[in-house]
């Protein structure tokens, strides 16, 4: 036998199978060489041992590893050369280095060596979670869970790319022709396999990962405006009687539903303090006065923290602390007072601020308490959001913030419950890290830490369609985190539940057309009345071809408009705040529906466009009522009304350096762009975000 350890260069996509004695190797490397007809590579030291026991009764020793190595890789290269695209490698040089350390406490430094330069697209790590099968060559079957720990460890400690198989072998073969699919097709586009192994222990499939790239090469089609909807013409308007009728219509409706409030919740206050941390980034007390700063920075927002400081709800507690930190805090200069405050307010020491959720920050001054956005929430929940007595509210949170919500909803959860008689039900999940993006440069190379691995980033709060289509209710009310007031708890509970009470109103409607179809009772006549509540009531064109159509056609394309989610949005006058608004956009099919569509997506390059733009009266809030069960009480999968094509690349920063990232179609945008949809003016008293903590200054965040 020639000794030699070298392993032959090739293009072949080579998979090893690694793991103790008796976990199935041999077994899925046949089955995977089958598959993909291609060779497999038996194991060199079973024919080795068992003739050495069949001559004379002798077991394995130390003398043994090398042949054993010579051997294996003789048959790997013989293999080699007649393998088509794969080569299953039932064993390597790596097992034979694992057992001669396992056995015999060392590994010859040739072995050790080879083993760790040989190179494979992929270990699977068999488990031991089969049946041991005794033979005359094999050890024991007890202390399996220890090798097979050392076995994992080496590849751990190796950093080599490897995935665990489970399971029986129907459900081993499934599950690795999956991966080896997933990991060829990767490959191809120029990721490596410690890439694959990144991605696929994060959750996200292959396909998405295509998805991504797809975009970043060739962009993202822009939505086509066809101009902004207003009062009348796409957006319904409502006298304040109105609103009173459509609550007390909702407040008749409720008891019969079960109801849930959703507020994405995920992330820290970080931007809400941006303007402070580039300050306490860039001044030098010692060589220039805040004034100056101000001035070289024409920072308008840092001037305004100052001014109004003392309104702040969180200033006489920071104020207290700088107190009890510095003794001789009153004689200090009033720079210094203002440096100390700011710096004092963002340091992880002390309030940690920025690297907080919004949710359990301090946002209102009451007489005898001050609250935060998870207080005024719950608060706000058993107002309008309560069926029989009980009120049901989930948070989208990070997984890190959990606890700390938790804690909030201790501390006022029972002085909210106990005078309103109504019991809250608190409910939280985490945006799905499948739904993530990787990130690639100006020229669309992907972009890796210092450390040569992948950088993920959360794909944008449109990942939460999947959140909410986990939920389980017949209205969802949704509402962001930072948009709560202070006072009006009267005035916003109104203007909810007449958002309810449409919703409400226009379910029942085609819930009634639907069973009217279902149960063949339609006619001339009554798909007349049809149309028309499409028209003016869902602003729903069917198209100029839809006379022609035979009677059965138009009843089934009317079936398919009509089955579908509904939302109700309300829209406040536009005053300049940044983010979407409501538009009449036509799809790449020709069809013309209302979305709320974000500047981002919009080509401002293309004057028309960009004049559109700027005509919108109305910007959308994020204060949407949601139904998600069909007529026969079913829920939807939301899934399958999202528009997968209008997702956005943004422009984002890794260590300093600029990149792009992916994020899916917005929450309200595209995950919603194919329910049916009714925009609501509501008074601009409902908004009231808070983006910056300047914020906390307007009058709906200040003490009456």
């Amino acid at each position: 036998m020639e000794k030699n350890l070298r392993q032959q260069k090739t293009n072949i996509i080579k998979i090893a199978l690694f793991g103790p004695e008796s976990t199935g190797k041999t077994t899925l490397a046949k089955q995977l060489a089958e598959y993909y007809e291609t060779e497999w590579v038996p194991e060199f030291a079973r024919d080795y041992l068992q003739k050495k026991w069949e001559e004379n009764q002798h077991v394995c020793n130390a003398d043994d590893m090398m042949p054993i190595a010579y051997g294996q890789v003789a048959l790997e290269n013989e293999k080699l050369s007649s393998a088509k695209k794969y080569l299953f490698c039932d064993t390597n040089l790596m097992v034979t280095k694992v057992f001669s350390e396992v056995y015999y406490g060392f590994c010859d430094p040739l072995l050790n060596e080879a083993a760790l330069e040989h190179d494979y697209d992929l270990f699977f790590l068999t488990n031991i979670d089969v049946p041991w099968e005794k033979d005359d060559i094999r050890d024991k079957a007890e202390g399996r869970e220890t090798v097979f720990s050392v076995f994992k460890q080496t590849l751990i400690d190796t950093k080599k790319p490897f995935i665990t198989l489970s399971g029986n072998k129907e459900s081993r073969l499934a599950k690795a022709t999956a991966i080896i699919d997933a990991l060829s097709v990767l490959k191809e586009k120029g990721l490596s396999s410690k890439d694959f192994v990144e991605i696929y222990n994060h959750g996200i499939s292959s396909d998405d990962i295509l998805k991504q790239l797809k975009f970043f090469k060739k962009g993202i089609a822009k939505s086509n405006l066809i101009s902004p909807a207003t009062v009348n013409n796409g957006i319904l308007s409502l006298t304040e009687s109105d609103f009173e009728r459509k609550a007390a219509f909702f407040d008749s409706q409720k008891e019969e539903l079960k109801i849930k409030k959703f507020v994405p919740a995920s992330g820290a206050a970080t931007r809400m303090y941006k303007f402070l941390t580039a300050f306490l980034n860039d001044f030098d007390i010692k060589k220039e006065t805040i004034n100056a700063y101000i001035n070289r920075n024409n920072d308008k927002e840092l001037a305004i923290f100052i001014i109004g400081m003392e309104k702040f709800p969180f200033f006489d507690e920071v104020d207290k602390k700088l107190r009890e930190i510095y003794p001789d805090f009153e004689s200090l200069e009033r720079d210094f007072k203002n440096y100390y405050f700011i710096k004092l307010l963002l340091s992880p020491e002390y309030f940690n601020s920025a690297n907080k959720p919004k949710a359990v920050l301090p946002f209102h001054q009451y007489v005898d308490h001050i609250a935060n956005p998870i207080e005024e929430h719950l608060n706000e929940c058993v107002h309008y959001a309560t069926s029989k007595n009980v009120s049901n509210l989930h948070f989208t949170v990070s997984e890190i913030h959990q606890n700390l919500f938790e804690k909030a909803v201790d501390e006022v959860r029972e002085k909210i419950e106990k005078p309103s008689g109504i019991q809250i039900n608190i409910g939280y999940s985490y945006q799905n890290k499948s739904t993530d993006s990787i990130n690639v440069d100006a020229k669309n190379k992907i972009v890796r830490s210092s450390n040569g691995n992948l950088i993920f980033r959360p794909g944008g709060h449109g990942a939460l369609i999947e959140n909410l289509n986990n939920l389980n209710a017949d209205i969802i009310f949704i509402k962001n985190i930072d948009n709560v007031i202070q006072n009006h708890i009267d005035k916003i509970t109104l203007y909810k539940k007449a958002l309810g009470g449409v919703l409400i109103e226009v379910q029942q409607k085609v819930f009634k057309y639907l069973k009217v179809i279902e149960d063949q009772q339609i006619n001339e006549d009554s798909l007349s009345d049809l149309t028309e509540f499409l028209s003016k009531k869902l602003n729903i064109e069917l198209g100029k071809d839809f006379h022609k159509f035979t009677f059965e056609n138009k009843i089934n394309k009317i079936k398919e408009v009509l089955d579908r989610p509904i939302r109700v949005c309300g829209m406040v006058r536009n005053e300049g705040e940044p983010g979407g608004g409501p538009f009449w956009i036509m799809n790449r099919k020709g069809e013309i529906s209302l979305q709320i569509v974000e500047a981002s997506q919009v080509d401002l390059s293309n004057k028309k466009q960009r004049e559109i733009l700027e005509e919108a009266t109305h910007f959308n809030p994020v204060d949407l009522v949601c139904g998600i069960k069909n007529y026969k009480g079913q829920k939807f999968d939301l899934k399958e009304f999202v528009d997968h094509k209008s997702g956005f690349i943004v422009e984002k920063s890794v260590e300093g350096k600029p990149v792009r990232s992916y994020e899916l179609p917005g929450l309200w945008n595209g995950s919603m762009a194919n329910w049916l949809t009714v925009f609501v003016a509501v008074p601009l008293i409902t908004f009231n975000p808070v983006k910056t903590v300047n914020d906390l200054l307007k009058p709906a965040h200040q003490p009456q």
